[in-house]
């Protein structure tokens, strides 16, 4: 990926970040100052506008997003073309642009690919809050000071505009409208996506959360807007959506059978990394006390409460697939060794997910330990569970079906107390955390 060419006009500026920036935490959320006349050199926002092969829709649509911020938003701003190697006279007309305007620059890349014109433009930048939009802007420009308010203030990491939210005004045709709700049905089906809109070419993000973020992203194309989101949101990053007025352009060069065929393949391939906890998300963490759930609470330790109602769903969930498994081992082999195979499966992944969802440990750091330690205490409950149903059958001779799982339940409510304690105290024992650092 090379950067041919770098045109600035009036008031732009940039500046190269290397490979993502430091790999050091987040840090606190703080509200961008107000910026002065010394500081105009400087623009608070960045907007990326990617573009191939666009000449003649390039130059109505910097005009008209010039004119808008230069009327509307209260601090200095940078509009970037980002060229994706087009073939016709884009370049010259975005040459042509950067030159008249003031705060408009162009950037040439060698290779196609949205996502790689916003991994570049957004690395070099040295605007605090980032944003890219459409060259159609579909998107009506009066949502543009909304979807980066909440970053200036320091309230969210990422902001997006959502056609599918309940307030959003929109106008597609059927076809585009069925493949936008179930591209996003599939999202939060397989990789629990929260956000309501994946693909609405209109977000911001804050420099120092795209330092960290970018380097993780694999995707060079269009998947590049959804990888990024869902690591935001695995992270526990905060996702701002803005309600947008939205007019499809029928003209659009998107090709939307290719397209979704290529997010599919990335839905399988981050679906994939996240099960196996291959990414890096702790980079992403923010320092201790930014979040309000930090503080300690009144008569209660730290984070007790929500790692008892994080145990319970998971505990809930586990005997569900534990039962579930005895039962079907129950049908070829006896008692002992059902429950056996039953609990050895389900201790593996309910260590898993109290790993994850109760503790919050991320990534694969001590992850073959804590199973150790986790199938340790699998150990104990299948001392108790075997424990009872031998003392079942010496008192009964043959019990029934029935009888065999309520004492089963009873003796893994026993266990589950014992599992929790164990599990907090020895498996994940809470550690200081590090003094945030400053690395802005």
């Amino acid at each position: 990926m090379t950067t041919d060419s770098l045109r600035s006009g009036p008031g732009a500026t940039g500046r190269s970040s290397g490979n993502g920036g430091p790999r050091a935490r987040l840090p606190v959320r703080e509200h961008l100052p107000a910026r002065g006349p010394a500081a105009a050199d400087v623009p608070l926002l960045d907007v990326v506008v990617p573009v191939y092969n666009e000449e003649k829709d390039l130059r109505p649509c910097v005009v008209r997003l010039h004119a808008h911020l230069a009327r509307t938003f209260p601090y200095p701003f940078r509009i970037t073309v980002a060229d994706n190697a087009s073939t016709d006279s884009t370049p010259a007309v975005a040459a042509s642009l950067a030159a008249e305007l003031p705060g408009v620059r162009y950037v040439r890349l060698a290779e196609k690919g949205r996502g790689r014109a916003l991994r570049t433009v957004w690395a070099e930048s040295d605007a605090p809050v980032l944003a890219y939009m459409d060259v159609d802007l579909s998107t009506d420009l009066n949502a543009l000071l909304p979807l980066v308010a909440p970053l200036i203030s320091g309230h969210s990491d990422l902001a997006i505009g959502s056609r599918l939210a309940r307030s959003s005004r929109v106008v597609r045709g059927p076809k585009r409208e069925f493949v936008s709700r179930a591209y996003n049905l599939i999202l939060r089906s397989s990789l629990a996506a929260g956000f309501s809109d994946a693909q609405c070419g209109f977000k911001a993000i804050r420099r120092e959360v795209a330092e960290r973020l970018l380097p993780m992203v694999e995707d060079s194309g269009w998947f590049f807007d959804t990888e990024l989101l869902v690591l935001a949101e695995r992270a526990g990053l905060r996702i701002h959506e803005v309600p947008v007025d939205w007019i499809d352009d029928p003209a659009s060069t998107v090709r939307i059978v290719r397209t979704a065929t290529e997010d599919l393949k990335g839905v399988w391939r981050v679906g994939r990394a996240l099960a196996v906890g291959a990414l890096p998300l702790d980079r992403l963490a923010r320092p201790f006390g930014d979040d309000p759930r930090d503080r300690a609470l009144t008569g209660v330790e730290r984070g007790l409460a929500r790692q008892l109602v994080g145990f319970c769903c998971v505990g809930v969930l586990s005997t569900l697939f534990y039962l579930a498994l005895y039962s079907l081992f129950r049908l070829g082999v006896g008692p002992q060794l059902a429950n056996g195979g039953a609990l050895l499966v389900s201790a593996v992944a309910n260590t898993a997910a109290n790993r994850r969802l109760t503790f919050g440990v991320r990534g694969r750091g001590g992850a073959v330990r804590h199973q150790a330690q986790g199938l340790v205490v699998f150990a104990i409950g299948l001392a108790l569970t075997s424990g009872s149903l031998a003392a079942l059958g010496a008192a009964t001779g043959s019990p029934s079906h029935g009888t065999e799982l309520a004492v089963l339940i009873t003796a893994n409510l026993a266990a589950t107390v014992l599992r929790f304690l164990l599990l907090r105290a020895w498996v994940f024992p809470a550690r200081a955390r590090p003094e945030p650092e400053d690395v802005r």
